[in-house]
């Protein structure tokens, strides 16, 4: 947990700059790319917290095993679910309470048995532990954009 909690602080940090955008590197901005993210972890804990524990069944998935071997998605390549795309204004005052939100969330997640589970639309039923890991690798992803945006 520790390490979506230190993206989240990192997140926080570029919460000031979160109308800085370049076309070359995102259509996104600075801005959107948190929110999804957020948004993400906010609705991956909700569907969790929901799941049953019994109900989990193991099924082999070969893009899974290769994005957490990796620890990256690549770019580009998936579109983004429409429950997790920030349709809404993005301002300082929305992502700040966005991020204190995912604070408590990754919070609850911590109470949560390791067999509850979420189900991601391509890598199938992840476990608590595989939720997390997902999250991360999630999370990280969108903040090297982030960054990119930045360096620009």
């Amino acid at each position: 947990m520790k390490n979506l909690e230190t993206l989240l602080d990192q997140f926080e940090s570029r919460i000031p700059l979160f109308a800085k955008e370049n076309s070359e590197i995102s259509k996104s901005n600075v801005g959107w790319h948190i929110e999804h993210s957020l948004l993400t972890i906010n609705g991956i804990t909700t569907v969790i917290l929901r799941s049953n524990p019994k109900e989990y069944q193991w099924k082999f998935r070969a893009g899974k095993l290769l994005i957490f071997i990796l620890g990256k998605i690549p770019r580009g390549k998936a579109k983004a679910p429409q429950i997790v795309v920030p349709n809404s204004a993005i301002d300082l005052h929305s992502l700040q309470e966005h991020i204190n939100k995912s604070r408590n969330s990754i919070k609850e997640l911590e109470s949560l048995s390791n067999n509850h589970y979420f189900e991601h639309p391509y890598f199938g039923k992840l476990k608590k532990k595989e939720t997390i890991r997902f999250l991360e690798i999630h999370t990280n992803h969108h903040l090297k954009i982030i960054e990119d945006i930045i360096k620009s």
